[in-house]
Formats: structure tokens, C-alpha cells, sequence
């Protein structure tokens, strides 16, 4: 702002700590006048040529005043007594009557790196958290362009200077924003097409099990029995589903971790035990629970658990709702990660954060 180098500064700060107060006063007088040598020394050994460079930056300034004796020379006059009659050096009088303006200029530089440092901060979060929809994306398999997404997020990070200004920042800020929004609206897609169909599943089997002449009321089976009939995928080796951050599930859902241990849920184990609490609420049947652990582990279905209820408003039959979802699971076609960031984009929402 005021158009000198830090050196400048540095220089600065070194003449000061030749005044004998901590604080600036016309009555102690105003003017320094230690040698070149002495200067140096205190600005970290800056050179001759350059120390007078800068001096001369500071004049021209404002900052300080050349107070010349008439030998050019720098030194203080003193009566008999020892006191400082006069002083030749450089005069610290424009400090002090710029006080009010320096001390505002400061609070802007202040306020300008605090600004950029959130803006740099937010870049960091933003971009993590890209990388980590995208990762989850991948990993779990959800349809989608990802690639052509991926080189977006690269061309991105690859615009951002060795030393960014805040302009910089503030720029690719707004583009990564806007990549994590099309990602999120995508997963949260893929999470309404997934709950449409559980619905739907829902409602087919709610008009079955209603028709008085249905096959399954003529030929009674086991359950196990008929899904591994209608699904012969049942007993292939799967993939197990990716396990997610028990942090990110809590974030995702906020509402399990009222019946976890003591009100609040600090591992997977007090998770799991929360789910089970809010399995008996939600009159889901221990059987669909248990198969539920079976196809998604015991931590993905407590996480599941813990999703339904989240959403419960939404979701007319909780044990119907997950026994499609271990359906889809079974047969290598459930991604618990778009759910999770569905529920996060939900609840980082003003209208969630208001509530």
C-alpha cells in the first residue's frame, strides 16, 4: 500500500529500536542517528549500498525525514549535563503524526490476509472434498462421466500459481465450487433413482402380499429360499461395499448419534449400538437387520441404519426400504456413498443449518 519493499520495513523497524521509549514522544525528541554500521547490524546485515537505497525509499515516502548536520554526519549534541540539546540523523516526526493513517492501512493489511488465508483455507476444503466425491464415485461404482469430471478437477489444480494472490484463489475458488455442486447434484441423482426404485419395490410387494390368492400364500417358503431363487446372484463371491469415515457418517447423520452411548457416538462400536436401538424404533424386523449385516457388513449397515433414519420422514416402510436395499447390495448394485453425500449436501444446506 504504501509502495516499499519489506527490506524497507526491516530498515525501518532497526532505526526504531535506536529510539529509547517504547513509544514515540516530542519530548523525548524525534530523531536517531545511528552510523550505517550500526543500522546494518540491526537489519540483519543488510549491504551499504542497498541499506541507502532503501533509506532513500522511506524518505521519499514519508515515512522518515533527513535531519542533516552540516557535515553530513549523524550524531546528538549534548549539553553539560549529559542531556540532548539536538540531534542529527533521521527524524521519526512523520510516524508519528501518520499515526492514525498507518494504523488503519495496518488494519486493512490485516484484514486482506485474513481474507485471503479463508479464501486459501476454503480452496483446501473445496478441493478435499472434490477429491473425495470423486474417489467415492469411483470406488463405489455410481454411474457417470467421472473421467471427463477427474480432468476438470486436474486442469484446476493445475491453474493455481506457486504464489496465488487473492484474486488467484477467489477465481478457482468459485470453479471448484461449482465442480463439487455438479457432482453432488449428480450422486444426489443416482440416491433419488435408487429410493424411487425401493419405493416402488415397496408398493409391488405391499399388492402382492394383499392378493388373497398369491403364489406365496399357496406355496409357503422360507424367505432365504426365495430370494435365492429370484436371485442367483445370492452365493457369488462380491466385492464388499467400501467402508466410509465413521466421521463422515456422523456428519451425513446427525440424528443417530442421539441414541448412541451417553447421547453421542465416538466409534464404530457405539454406531452399531445405536443402530440397533433405532432398528427396534423404526420396527424394522431383527431378521432384515441381519441380513442387512450379512450383505453390507455390520458397519455399512449400521450406517445404513443410521441414513433411514435420517430420512425416516421420507421413507413409509423402514424395513421394506432396507430389505430392497439388501437386495440391490446382494446383487452388487447398491453405493452407500451417494446416499451419505446426498444427506451432507441436506444438511450443509441455509434451509437445514436454519432449522
Amino acid at each position: 500500500m504504501l509502495g516499499i519493499q519489506d527490506r524497507a520495513l526491516a530498515i525501518l523497524d532497526a532505526l526504531l529500536t535506536f529510539y529509547p521509549d517504547n513509544e514515540l514522544s516530542e519530548e523525548r525528541g524525534l530523531v536517531v542517528f545511528p552510523s550505517n554500521q550500526q543500522l546494518s547490524v540491526r537489519a540483519h546485515g543488510i549491504a551499504g549500498t542497498t541499506l541507502r537505497r532503501h533509506l532513500a525509499a522511506l524518505v521519499d515516502t514519508g515515512l522518515i525525514q533527513r535531519k542533516d548536520s552540516a557535515n553530513g554526519k549523524r550524531y546528538a549534541r549534548k549539553d553539560n549535563g549529559g542531556q540532548i540539546e539536538d540531534a542529527f540523523g533521521f527524524s521519526l516526526a512523520p510516524l508519528l503524526a501518520r499515526a492514525e493513517e498507518l494504523a488503519q492501512l495496518a488494519q486493512q493489511v490485516a484484514a486482506a490476509r485474513q481474507n485471503f488465508r479463508r479464501a486459501k483455507e476454503a480452496l483446501t476444503i473445496c478441493r478435499r472434498d472434490v477429491r473425495k466425491l470423486l474417489t467415492a464415485a469411483v470406488e463405489e461404482g455410481a454411474p457417470g462421466n467421472w473421467e471427463k469430471l477427474e480432468g476438470h478437477y486436474v486442469q484446476l489444480v493445475a491453474r493455481i500459481p506457486r504464489t496465488p494472490t487473492i484474486k488467484d484463489i477467489e477465481s478457482i475458488l468459485d470453479e471448484m465450487q461449482m465442480l463439487r455442486e455438479e457432482i453432488i447434484n449428480h450422486l444426489e441423482f443416482q440416491e433419488d433413482s435408487q429410493e424411487t426404485d425401493s419405493n416402488d419395490v415397496q408398493n409391488g410387494c405391499h399388492i402382492q402380499n394383499s392378493n388373497p390368492e398369491s403364489s406365496n400364500e399357496l406355496e409357503p417358503r422360507s424367505e432365504k429360499a426365495q430370494e435365492a431363487k429370484s436371485n442367483p446372484h445370492i452365493g457369488r463371491m462380491r466385492e464388499p461395499i467400501k467402508a466410509f469415515p465413521l466421521g463422515m457418517v456422523l456428519q451425513a447423520c446427525p440424528e443417530i448419534s442421539n441414541y448412541g452411548p451417553g447421547g453421542a457416538i465416538g466409534s464404530w462400536r457405539d454406531l452399531m449400538s445405536a443402530a440397533v436401538v433405532v432398528r427396534s424404533m423404526l420396527a424394522v424386523s431383527p431378521s432384515a437387520y441381519q441380513n442387512a449385516c450379512e450383505a453390507l457388513g455390520a458397519e455399512n449397515a449400521a450406517a445404513v441404519m443410521a441414513c433411514i433414519l435420517e430420512r425416516a420422514g421420507h421413507i413409509n416402510n423402514a424395513g421394506g426400504y432396507l430389505r430392497d436395499l439388501t437386495r440391490k447390495a446382494e446383487r452388487g448394485e447398491f453405493s452407500l456413498g451417494p446416499m451419505l453425500m446426498a444427506l451432507m449436501r441436506t444438511n450443509a444446506s441455509p434451509g437445514r443449518r436454519a432449522s
